[in-house]
């Protein structure tokens, strides 16, 4: 059985919901990816912010990125897959929620993120297809 621990980018570095949306923008920048997990003060997940979140929630209601905080980005609740569970469940996560990256927890540390491009690389390409479907439907 693949899970998601197989499918995963593995390591995961968080923004912290105490720093900025500056801070997580430039994390993004550096590392090269599109979203970041928030983790709070006792080191655990918090939520994802996205650079999509801080062009729609920062920017674009021309808020400050280098005052406005990091953990004002993250949703009520984190949808998040325990690093044992099935890429079938990981499937129906992202679907189900509409989102295209996961974090990955093992008990309550965060050891991962998997995102569509993880998907792609390492199921069945019908697997994808309906996976972007599923995300594409309004």
């Amino acid at each position: 059985m693949t899970t998601a621990r197989d499918i995963m980018t593995p390591g995961a570095d968080c923004v912290q919901s105490d720093q900025t949306a500056a801070d997580a923008a430039e994390l993004m920048t550096e590392l090269g990816v599109g979203a970041l997990p928030i983790c709070g003060k006792d080191n655990k997940l918090k939520g994802v912010v996205t650079d999509r979140d801080l062009v729609v929630k920062v920017l674009g209601p021309g808020r400050d990125p280098a005052t406005f905080p990091a953990g004002s980005l993250n949703q009520a609740e984190a949808v998040t897959i325990g690093a044992d569970d099935s890429a079938e469940e990981i499937l129906e996560t992202m679907s189900q929620h509409k989102v295209r990256r996961l974090p990955v927890i093992d008990g309550d540390q965060l050891v991962g993120m998997v995102a569509v491009a993880d998907v792609a690389r390492s199921l069945p390409h019908t697997d994808t297809g309906r996976l972007v479907d599923a995300l594409s439907e309004d």
